[in-house]
């Protein structure tokens, strides 16, 4: 989902941020002090967020794990950042950051749903921003609306990541921590694409 910043508006703290989220008809996301809403979402992005939602339920079903919608607000540890993401997976007690119960400290996996204007900043700096402020955090997941082609990022036993891509609808997303396997066909389950040459899936660490 695109993000616009919100303009004429000073820096503010994570506190005051929460204070005029709470009270706003809008969900804006906070990085580094500064605000930015939230664009409307396609008929592909929706789908994929419908379809992800059912199948991660359905995988878990039974399991001490459990899926939160996008309305569900994550905070990083150093507070730094406070998003939307369009699906979270936490495991046993879920943590939050006040009394509200509306910002959760503790996400095991984030999805989330990368336009073409969306994908460099969800690779680099909210993945960043995700990875070195959430100790809880072992699986980071962008799923393309525009094409098949999920990218998989999955904490190593050293801290390291290791980054897994996935282009055939007939592959499957293994999230292994947590027992939940997912197919791309099941994830693109409606949505047409508009057609391109295929990327290749790979695999490597860093």
């Amino acid at each position: 989902m695109g993000l616009a910043k919100v303009k004429s508006v000073p820096r503010l703290t994570p506190e005051e941020y929460l204070e005029s989220e709470r009270e706003s008809v809008e969900r804006r996301e906070f990085l580094d002090g500064r605000i930015y809403a939230m664009a409307g979402e396609s008929l592909s992005h929706s789908r994929i967020c419908t379809n992800l939602s059912g199948e991660v339920r359905s995988s878990l079903r039974g399991k001490p794990c459990e899926p939160l919608s996008p309305n569900m607000k994550v905070r990083t540890s150093s507070a730094s950042l406070f998003a939307y993401p369009d699906l979270t997976i936490v495991c046993g007690d879920p943590q939050f950051h006040d009394r509200k119960k509306d910002v959760l400290t503790n996400p095991r996996v984030i999805f989330e749903v990368s336009s073409p204007s969306t994908a460099t900043y969800d690779r680099t700096t909210k993945f960043q921003k995700y990875s070195m402020g959430n100790e809880t955090l072992t699986d980071y997941i962008l799923v393309s609306q525009d094409r098949p082609f999920v990218e998989h990022f999955r904490r190593q036993s050293d801290g390291n990541w290791l980054y897994r891509s996935l282009s055939e609808l007939s592959d499957i997303v293994e999230i292994v921590d947590i027992d939940c396997i997912l197919r791309l066909e099941e994830i693109y389950e409606r949505v047409e694409f508009e057609p391109e040459a295929e990327i290749e899936g790979t695999e490597r660490a860093f």
